[in-house]
């Protein structure tokens, strides 16, 4: 049985005792102090203290996890000191959400993880369609070509249209509203004017470039677009605002990606464009070093659109292109650095994933499912590969290595390269591009974000099913490490796209928070799982929140457990993902064939999995 005293003095005295305390609240899981002088805690006397969890530090708070047992441990904490109550808490200063980069990278991964296994499945279909063509085992003047071409080149080529609805999802903007906007990017006649002088629209002058492929320039006016619908939801009449809004959020949106996006990114790939160029009639190594080690960073931001006429140019004036070849380097970097991952990583579905993204890398030089799905979410393979790109570009640049045909850079489209240039240094670069960020990945290695098991349901398995409507996240991506890193248990997270909550299973409410921001529930069979909506939302005191139960209260799968007002919450500064947890892994140890991408409250979510009984001796 947990000795709660123990624990509370172990923790009071871990923080520096009372007096070192300005304020103590509670939440689902921690203990939340304010300490007047966070020097004097002693992290590491607290993570030894029978009951605790971990700690953590976040918007001005020293944190204490406990878990599931952190009501007795507070109460226990106000038999010995000053300190006690509710638990409940009052609203504070907005937590830090983190750096511009990081959340940038959480928003690209939550944006393209519902898109990944399309993109890795018709990358690889790619490359195997590239290998028939290179090897003759397919004439690409047939019909059967064409068709396989299409079917494997789509969904890359329209990518600004799945990105618009899983933007839209992460933005909580209208979906539909958002594809007709990337709709009208990707449009027949709007590609067929990319590079045409004098054009205008009512006479203002633009300048269109291709939206073909692209990925920012959809995201940003899908974000612009969700505080442009709450601003005409707010101010038009409800008998005209269903359809007049979409009708205003396209005629204003569509223009202004041409107007305004365009000439920018046109005017920043010229930029990149000139700059590469000289640098590489200047100081050839370095050119190769900033191609091979920039190309893939230019591709995410559009900005490789301005070699491609310097590329053209090189073409027609000599018949060779310099340029081109540290790109293989950039390309086969970030399909080794994949390939490290799937080496290196326990996650089974990561390990999934990063085949076929290896193969589709390699051979086709399809590197979207690597890099948007694996290597730049974990940060550290993107930054390998970009090493191994600038090392590989620069010797294959000192070497003079150029392409003979205006080639996308992959594996199969190597022969492009041979002969032309020292063989000694493309072999060498070639090899440091793939060696290197191979090699630091699998030696220096990542995070590697918790496991689910993947293996079908068993009769022991009990099926958890959403509690929200909204988009399935991995916990890695929670932004809270005591979620993140699985103390508190194993499960997923869920960034809502409805302000609702239900109940997973019939179960009885073992914690209703008076504040409504988390629900503690036991089914039947005895998971214990926790719904926590929201990162730090306890700190809003109870308010945009609407609890329905209360603790003690027995509710049937599907019934209504608290309702939120989403956006509220989110112009506080607050995160609403949402983790979704089992909180007694002593019994039901293993998650598994946890659901991803866009769910349903009511979809199954992920089965929670109890410990095999041991076989009787007979």
């Amino acid at each position: 049985m947990a000795d709660y005293a123990k624990t509370a003095q172990g923790v009071l005295a871990g923080v520096g005792g009372e007096e070192n305390v300005q304020s103590l609240v509670h939440c689902a899981t921690r203990l939340r102090f304010v300490l007047k002088d966070e020097s004097k805690a002693d992290a590491a006397a607290l993570r030894a203290t029978p009951g605790v969890i971990t700690t953590t530090q976040a918007g001005g708070q020293y944190q204490v996890v406990i878990g599931n047992d952190v009501p007795e441990v507070y109460s226990a904490i106000g038999r010995i000191s000053s300190f006690g109550g509710s638990g409940e808490s009052t609203p504070a200063e907005d937590a830090p959400k983190g750096n511009l980069f990081n959340r940038f990278i959480k928003m690209i991964a939550a944006v393209f993880t519902p898109l990944l296994w399309a993109l890795a499945g018709t990358g690889l279909l790619k490359a195997f369609l590239a290998a028939a063509a290179t090897f003759g085992w397919i004439d690409t003047a047939t019909t059967t070509y064409v068709v396989l071409n299409a079917l494997s080149d789509a969904f890359i080529n329209f990518l600004p249209l799945a990105l618009a609805i899983t933007a839209a999802r992460y933005f909580k903007a209208s979906e539909f509203t958002s594809f007709a906007i990337a709709g009208a990017l990707v449009y027949p006649t709007i590609t067929g004017l990319v590079g045409a002088p004098d054009l205008t629209f009512f006479g203002i002058p633009f300048t269109m470039v291709s939206y073909v492929s692209s990925v920012i320039p959809i995201i940003i006016i899908v974000w612009l677009q969700s505080y442009a619908e709450k601003f005409l939801y707010a101010v038009l009449p409800g008998a005209i605002r269903r359809f007049v809004t979409p009708m205003i959020v396209v005629l204003i949106g569509v223009p202004l990606v041409f107007v305004v996006v365009g000439p920018i990114s046109a005017i920043l790939s010229g930029w990149v464009g000139t700059g590469v160029g000289w640098v590489f009639e200047t100081v050839p190594w370095l050119g190769g070093a900033i191609m091979g080690g920039l190309w893939q960073v230019f591709v995410i931001f559009g900005l490789h659109w301005g070699l491609v006429p310097v590329f053209n140019l090189e073409y027609q004036t000599t018949g060779q292109i310099l340029l081109i070849a540290p790109v293989f380097a950039a390309v086969l970097a970030q399909a080794a650095a994949v390939a490290g991952v799937w080496v290196r990583t326990r996650n089974k579905d990561l390990r999934s994933l990063a085949a076929p993204a290896t193969l589709s890398g390699f051979l086709a030089g399809i590197t979207e499912p690597a890099i948007y799905g694996i290597n730049l979410p974990l940060k550290r393979p993107f930054a390998f590969g970009i090493v191994g790109g600038v090392v590989g570009g620069a010797i294959m640049a000192m070497g003079g290595i150029f392409s003979t045909a205006f080639v996308v850079p992959s594996g199969l489209a190597l022969p492009a390269l041979l002969g032309n240039g020292n063989m000694i240094m493309l072999a060498v670069g070639l090899a440091a591009s793939i060696v290197i960020p191979f090699l630091l990945v699998v030696l220096v290695g990542f995070k590697d974000p918790a496991q689910n098991a993947t293996a079908p349901a068993q009769a022991s398995d009990i099926d958890v099913r959403s509690p929200l409507d909204g988009t399935v996240v991995p916990l890695s991506e929670v932004g809270d490490a005591a979620f993140a890193d699985g103390s508190l248990g194993d499960g997923v997270a869920i960034r809502p796209r409805s302000g609702a909550v239900y109940a997973p299973f019939d179960a009885t409410v073992v914690a209703a928070f008076p504040t409504g921001h988390a629900i503690g529930l036991r089914s039947g069979e005895g998971v214990e799982l926790l719904i926590h909506i929201g990162i730090d939302t306890v700190r809003l005191g109870g308010t945009h929140f609407d609890l329905k139960v209360t603790s003690g209260q027995t509710v049937r799968a599907g019934d209504l457990l608290v309702e939120f007002d989403g956006d509220a919450i989110e112009r506080a500064g607050y995160d609403l993902t949402t983790p979704v947890v089992v909180t007694n892994p002593d019994q039901f140890p293993e998650v598994g064939s946890a659901a991803s991408g866009p769910i349903a409250h009511g979809e199954s979510l992920f089965f929670a999995r109890a410990i095999e009984a041991a076989p009787v001796a007979q």
